[in-house]
């Protein structure tokens, strides 16, 4: 069957989404509701989400089972999330009565087909922050775009923005491949490395990927990437066929910064397009990492027809999106920080940047997130704790995965401990807050890291003060 294309259904049709409160799932939702079609949906339990979604107009119900065939047959199309199985009700009940059934990412390609300008930030870290900051400088530049994040940004009041424009900026992300069913005229790369090694061979095949995603530009369009990566060197190897933008914080690449100055820890910088300043910009998020960001938005911005000086603007707004070196509040007058950080470069990145903040102590409580890349990056994250001076870590978090029997969290702890590090492992949370709260001093800075639960420590937190 042919790639779905949203001139298959008609203009005021009935789409039914399983799994309707997710991030994504939930955004693309909302695009279709603000353009007239009929939504309904489903999903395990009641959320903010879910219920924003039924104030839109949306008919969700909970659970999975046959009482939602009400849905789906007025359905002229079921989209369903990754983490619905073949044997799902209603993917069963859907293909029974003769309903296309797409997945997300299909879903997600057909819409970004009908904009001008298609923005698909892709990367093994910094989707959610690059795409919020492109979000800052579009909406700053009143260009009125729809943007679509993997996390939640005040300045659109959640994960969506649906505009009236032919601008259109979403997250691309590689698991199952799930990107190459987009149609960006933009693909930014950010970075390759490897991750999700329960669907990918391992890195070759990965840069494989990413070559794939660069290709989808081929003829509309322009690739930006950071140019000092070395799998997205392997990755747009010979690629002399595509329109292709560099960045870097080397004077080597096309975009790159001079005269980098960190005051409390956030830096500011000159932004150099081929030799020449085209503009100054002050960032509000901290980092080198956030600055390899900025300079990948405003590229991104200046092939878009947006001025460098009104995207600067625009990325200065930006102040972090939710789980992205959130400040939580303090304990025992050390200030409390949550970060979504998962896979080793992330974590890395993260702590050289508190590095830059005045401190006595940094703790970090990680909850690694699934066995898979627990197991197959090891080593790497037994070395992404070098910069803390004290170290938690808890359970693994296995989200779509069943525990091995050999991957733990305990054991990771013990081997960082080897290399010098002050590690433990507490499994319980009740029990992580107790020892925070009795040993955490004034002037710390105390991190909640990880992609699970570990973020509701900090109601634990709060309640100890």
């Amino acid at each position: 069957m042919s790639r779905f294309m949203m001139s298959d259904i008609e203009d005021n049709a009935s789409i039914h989404f399983i799994g309707i409160g997710g991030i994504s799932m939930s955004g693309l939702a909302q695009i279709v509701l603000k353009q007239g079609y009929r939504v309904t949906g489903s999903d395990w339990n009641e959320s903010h989400i879910t219920q924003k979604l039924a104030e839109m107009g949306a008919d969700i119900v909970y659970g999975h089972n046959a009482v939602n065939e009400k849905g789906i047959l007025n359905a002229s199309l079921v989209v369903y999330t990754a983490a619905a199985k073949e044997d799902n009700p209603e993917m069963i009940a859907a293909r029974e009565r003769g309903i296309r059934v797409i997945d997300r990412a299909e879903f997600l390609g057909a819409i970004m087909k009908g904009y001008t300008h298609a923005i698909g930030v892709s990367g093994t870290h910094g989707k959610t922050t690059t795409t919020s900051m492109l979000a800052h400088a579009l909406v700053g530049a009143e260009l009125d775009p729809t943007i679509s994040i993997g996390g939640e940004l005040e300045l659109i009041g959640g994960n969506i923005r649906t505009g009236a424009s032919d601008y259109f900026v979403t997250e691309a992300c590689e698991y199952t491949n799930s990107f190459l069913k987009f149609y960006p005229t933009i693909a930014l790369i950010t970075n390759v490395e490897e991750d999700h090694l329960d669907f990918f061979s391992g890195i070759d095949e990965i840069i494989d990927s990413f070559r794939r995603f660069a290709y989808l530009t081929k003829d509309v369009g322009y690739v930006v990437a950071m140019g000092s990566d070395k799998n997205i060197q392997k990755a747009l190897k010979g690629a002399d066929d595509l329109k292709i933008i560099t960045y870097g914080l080397e004077p080597e690449f096309d975009y790159y910064p001079e005269n980098i100055v960190y005051h409390a820890g956030f830096p500011s910088f000159d932004v150099m397009k081929n030799g020449t300043k085209i503009c100054h910009i002050t960032l509000n998020v901290p980092g080198e990492h956030n600055i390899l960001n900025a300079l990948a938005t405003i590229a991104v911005c200046v092939i878009s027809g947006v001025s460098a000086e009104i995207a600067a603007k625009g990325i200065e707004s930006f102040k972090g999106t939710h789980r992205r070196f959130e400040k939580k509040g303090f304990l025992n007058g050390a200030v409390v920080i949550d970060d979504y950080a998962h896979h080793p470069t992330e974590i890395k990145a993260t702590l050289q940047a508190a590095k830059k903040f005045p401190h006595n102590k940094i703790w970090c409580v990680f909850q690694p997130h699934t066995y898979s890349r627990t197991r197959t990056l090891w080593k790497e994250f037994t070395e992404s704790f070098d910069d803390v001076d004290e170290l938690i870590l808890t359970h693994i978090y296995a989200a779509r995965e069943k525990n091995d029997g050999v991957t733990s969290a305990e054991n990771l702890s013990k081997d960082i401990k080897d290399r010098g590090i002050n590690a433990c492992y507490i499994e319980e949370f009740n029990e992580i807050a107790d020892f925070l709260k009795n040993n955490v001093k004034d002037g710390d800075i105390v991190f909640t890291m990880g992609a699970g639960d570990v973020v509701n420590i900090n109601d634990l937190l709060e309640q100890r003060k």
